[in-house]
């Protein structure tokens, strides 16, 4: 039976950071991605979502980030990391599903479908975008008309003349408002009252917001958005709706009737389509058998290590669920890999 020192599970930013630093320390690893092809959730975002809009991506180790500011995201991140694997040989496999991971006498079995792998140590990669998440709302299934998820956004021009509502009060909202607002009515509702960042968005201020979302971790809360903490900002793009009123946010409603949603005041907005833009859950099910979360609902990290089982390293998760904290975990927890190896052999040698 082969034993990986260690086994990534995703292929995202936070995967292939720790990969190439797994590398580098010459640790022997494999990385399991579920896509059928590089690009993590990029490949699959909207495909009007340039690389402008996202203000480019952090570069990976030992590389320069992706130029092409006009290009759509879901072609150029893509390519990006494609070229970036080969460059670098890093032994990703795919498409790997992993469903579950559990003890076995000291070591971890990974397993996606019939498949299994064993190894001394965990890096769980596998970011937030598989676990898209919508709230419940009395009347929901009644809605005669679409509900779609941020995963399920297909463009403008789907909605051109729908009436629109966009629940949510993160970035991809306000996008979604930017670019629908001028061509059909749209509606904004959120459960709390937006926070508007007034000053520019830098890295120092990128830095101080992943500070933020790590503690949460660090206490064993489940973990917030980094966009939760920088607040939110309007680009160039989004001055037309800002003009047609695209921003005017509502309170929630408090229930869903079959041609649109009603307001605890009593007021109806009419709708075609309700547009989730609420968010995601960590993608961590299938860690479930490990029992790494603590009493206070999320899984406690010292650094990347969850503290409930030293040999699983978590990036992609809380504060590194962004670019720009991922190339940082990816680097800490390829450290902690090793540092539980070397104390792996320094028992054995002990014993032995």
């Amino acid at each position: 039976m082969e034993i990986f020192d260690s086994i990534v599970i995703g292929a995202g930013q936070a995967g292939l950071s720790a990969s190439y630093h797994l590398r580098r320390l010459g640790i022997e690893h494999l990385v399991l991605d579920a896509d059928r092809g590089p690009g993590g959730a990029w490949q699959h975002r909207w495909d009007s979502l340039t690389m402008n809009d996202v203000h480019g991506v952090a570069a990976l180790p030992d590389s320069r980030s992706p130029g092409d500011a006009s290009g759509r995201a879901n072609q150029v991140v893509p390519e990006y990391f494609a070229a970036y694997e080969r460059t670098h040989e890093l032994p990703v496999l795919r498409p790997e599903r992993v469903d579950k991971v559990y003890n076995d006498h000291g070591l971890l079995v990974v397993r996606a479908g019939d498949r299994s792998w064993t190894t001394s140590t965990l890096v769980n990669a596998s970011g937030t975008w598989s676990r898209p998440f919508v709230p419940r709302y009395p009347g929901m299934e009644t809605f005669r008309g679409e509900q779609l998820h941020t995963v399920d956004y297909p463009g403008p021009e789907h909605f051109r003349g729908r009436p629109t509502v966009v629940v949510g009060g993160g970035a991809s909202a306000v996008q979604f408002l930017g670019e629908l607002a001028p061509i059909t009515r749209t509606s904004w509702v959120t459960r709390r009252e937006p926070i508007w960042r007034t000053e520019e968005f830098n890295d120092e201020a990128g830095h101080a917001a992943v500070a933020l979302v790590e503690e949460r971790v660090r206490r064993g809360l489940p973990p917030a958005s980094v966009v939760s903490v920088t607040g939110l900002g309007l680009r160039e793009q989004e001055r037309a709706a800002e003009r047609l009123g695209a921003y005017r946010r509502r309170a929630m409603f408090s229930s869903i009737e079959p041609d649109g949603v009603r307001f605890a005041d009593g007021s109806f907005e009419p709708a075609e389509i309700i547009l989730w833009a609420t968010g995601f859950r960590p993608a961590v099910q299938h860690l479930a058998a490990l029992q790494l979360r603590s009493a206070r609902g999320g899984i406690q990290l010292d650094g990347t290590t969850a503290v409930a089982d030293p040999r699983v390293q978590l990036v992609g998760y809380g504060p590194s669920a962004s670019t720009i904290g991922a190339n940082r975990a990816g680097r800490v927890a390829a450290r902690g890999v090793a540092r539980w190896l070397r104390e792996l052999q320094d028992s054995l040698g002990a014993t032995g």
